[in-house]
């Protein structure tokens, strides 16, 4: 029964207060018809508007609801609550940036809506905004907390005095153990400070007092995902699916993200094809979605892909550069023109300027426009270079620790220990060494499953040096001389359980991160019988491409030319250790002698990985496997030495770079 109101403005009140109690109860048929009664007699009465059309959109027509929505918001600006769920219902119909845009106004209006800055943390994750996710997830935290210390934590944390907010946390928690609250944000810190070990086990711990805590989870799959657990992460999202349907968009995204970390392709394409059919096509939606077709070789699907993100957003440097790093992609000249007008404009951001100067320097140097093309490459590194902040003298003290600590007695001492599986093919070296194509090459033998660049060794070996902040000495490597037999062989029986998702049915696979050549002497330990090849090539020329590649993560060092060069340098210094004190463990493979005779040096390997010979290992380019680096194009092509003096077109630039390689250079004839 609806309550009919009077014109006395006090059974008006009463009348409207039923309906929005009506609603907050999910009893929305009932606030429907307690509002549609109200408006027979007041039209313009806005709250019993809202009611009708938070009931519509609960009752599944959320076009109708977006419709009334809209209108609403139109005649009643600062309805803060209207504002909110107009930002629901955007983010239910997959349409983020009007979703967030909503969601802003509304706590412009009112900053205590808890349910608009929980949602925006949510969409900004999953747009891949983490910065923005966790300022509006500490928001969250202000405006549904009233705890003072708790308040006081995450004011701290939201300036930036990070040690400050986890000491007064903890002493929180130490006092109120279980307010999920506060393990949220101590897991947020964790998150920070890159201890995502910590934060793994605080949101376990913030799931189980609150199961329905659902950016908790959120944030627990993410971590997940990170540390590579992936099945767990898939099985968090599969669930969230299931009690949280109107968070499908949103979650797919996530869930899409997953399966290709997971190498599993056909999933994730299917995924992105199910959001871009049936919501509004979004540029990063479609962004990745183009990565992912790249990555199973599908490029003419893949260039449409990309085009149709820059339609999207026509500023997006990200989607030019990734045209750019197809690497046999030319562009066209309205192409060039366009890229030339964004970067120009005031509006472009940070972060699309050196996207788009990392294109132009490609795009330019496929022309022979060589002056111009270094002109954008060097302007590219050197906003890249200011923010990576990489520190050559730290990365020269690592390498000098390194040979000091791994010596010949220390593994003379662990001989006959270690976990004795045959299964992993390292490849090491620098990025753009030819890496991928020995990956190729390798990964098309019956034997070998190829997977991608593993963060496993890097990751258990971040946990060994036992960092809890970023300003920490790590006990790695010293500790490698504390480790006994047992320990040794969990730890490398821990790498082989922990990349198994990675695998086929393979006997041996190949673990392809080229930083792990600064770990040979860990895995050498751990995995004994493991093969480790060092895929080099002339250090001009790995180093110019290194600086002319922007890379998504990691490979801090490739932004500028001195930098590059003394990073070689040391690489170049512990391979010679690991030769000295390991030898005969690494073989090295010479980019330039795969180029001039591939036969010889296929065999060569295989010989080495105690394979036996198989054609399929020169008919490599016709191996259809998913490949996820930036040589993606060029490993599924016959070998062509085009490539191998790219560098000398922009000598003249190159006279640091030169003069950082001193030593390593007077190997190899200029």
């Amino acid at each position: 029964m609806s309550s009919k109101p009077n014109e006395n403005t006090g059974d008006l009140k009463t009348a409207v207060k039923i309906a929005m109690e009506l609603l907050s109860k999910d009893r929305s048929q009932l606030a429907r018809e307690q509002a549609e009664e109200i408006l027979r007699h007041y039209p313009d009465e806005v709250n019993s508007l809202f009611v009708v059309a938070v009931a519509i959109g609960d009752q599944g027509d959320s076009d109708e609801a977006l419709d009334r929505l809209q209108a609403l918001v139109k005649r009643a600006p600062d309805f803060a609550l209207a504002q909110q769920e107009l930002g629901f219902v955007y983010a239910d119909k997959g349409q983020l940036n009007e979703a967030i845009e909503a969601l802003q106004r509304a706590v412009a209006i009112e900053p205590k809506l808890p349910a608009s800055w929980k949602l925006m943390g949510e969409l900004y994750l999953a747009d891949e905004d983490e910065k923005s996710a966790a300022e509006a997830m500490n928001q969250y935290l202000l405006t549904s907390s009233e705890e003072p210390d708790l308040i006081r934590a995450v004011n701290l944390f939201k300036a930036g005095k990070i040690p400050q907010a986890e000491r007064l946390c903890r002493r929180f928690l130490y006092e109120n153990p279980t307010n999920v609250t506060a393990i949220n944000l101590l897991a947020d810190i964790a998150i920070e400070l890159g201890v995502l070990d910590d934060a793994e086990n605080l949101l376990e711990r913030c799931l189980e007092l609150a199961p329905d805590f659902h950016m908790a989870r959120l944030n627990y799959t993410h971590v997940l995902s990170k540390r590579e657990k992936l099945q767990q992460a898939l099985a968090q999202v599969d669930h969230m699916l299931e009690v949280e349907p109107r968070k499908k968009f949103t979650l797919l995204i996530t869930r899409a993200a997953i399966f290709v970390k997971m190498g599993d392709f056909e999933r994730a394409l299917s995924c992105y094809e199910y959001l871009l059919s049936n919501y509004p096509p979004r540029e990063k939606i479609t962004l990745s979605y183009a990565h992912a077709l790249k990555t199973v070789g599908q490029q003419k699907k893949a260039i449409a892909a990309y085009r149709q993100t820059i339609d999207l957003k026509p500023s997006f440097g990200d989607a030019y550069w990734s045209l750019a790093n197809l690497k046999t992609f030319r562009f066209k000249d309205a192409d060039i023109e366009a890229m030339r007008v964004e970067i120009d404009k005031s509006t472009c951001t940070l972060e699309d300027h050196f996207h788009l100067c990392f294109a132009l320097g490609k795009a330019l140097g496929d022309r022979q426009q060589y002056e111009e093309s270094f002109l954008y490459y060097q302007r590219g590194n050197n906003i890249k270079k200011k923010h990576e902040r990489y520190d050559a003298e730290k990365n020269e003290s690592a390498t000098r620790k390194i040979k000091m600590v791994c010596s010949s007695d220390l593994f003379s001492a662990a001989k006959g220990q270690g976990c004795k599986a045959p299964d992993p093919i390292f490849i090491v070296g620098l990025p753009r060494s030819g890496s991928t194509l020995l990956e190729q090459i390798l990964a098309s033998h019956s034997q070998v499953d190829g997977t991608k660049e593993l963060i496993e060794i890097l990751s258990i070996v971040r946990r060994l040096g036992a960092k809890k902040k970023k300003t920490d000495l790590s006990r790695y490597p010293e500790l490698l001389a504390d480790l006994n037999a047992s320990q040794l062989d969990e730890l490398g029986q821990e790498y082989i359980d922990r990349t198994r998702i990675q695998r086929g049915e393979a006997p041996f696979f190949i673990d392809k991160m080229p930083n792990n050549f600064l770990h040979v002497g860990f895995i050498s330990l751990v995995l004994p019988n493991a093969k480790i090849i060092d895929a080099r090539r002339h250090p001009m020329a790995t180093c110019f491409s290194g600086y002319t590649q922007l890379f998504a993560s990691g490979q801090r060092f490739t932004y500028g030319l001195s930098n590059i060069g003394r990073y070689y340098r040391d690489y170049v210094e512990v391979m010679d250790h690991w030769d000295e004190v390991l030898p005969g463990k690494v073989l090295r493979v010479q980019y330039e002698d795969v180029v001039s005779d591939t036969e010889a040096q296929v065999r060569r390997m295989l010989d080495y990985c105690e394979l036996p010979f198989e054609e399929n290992c020169l008919q490599f380019h016709q191996t259809e496997r998913a490949v996820r680096t930036a040589s993606s194009e060029q490993v599924r092509q016959p070998i062509y030495s085009a490539g191998l003096e790219h560098w000398r077109n922009y000598e003249p630039h190159l006279d640091k770079l030169k003069d950082s390689l001193a030593g390593v250079l007077e190997r190899y004839p200029i």
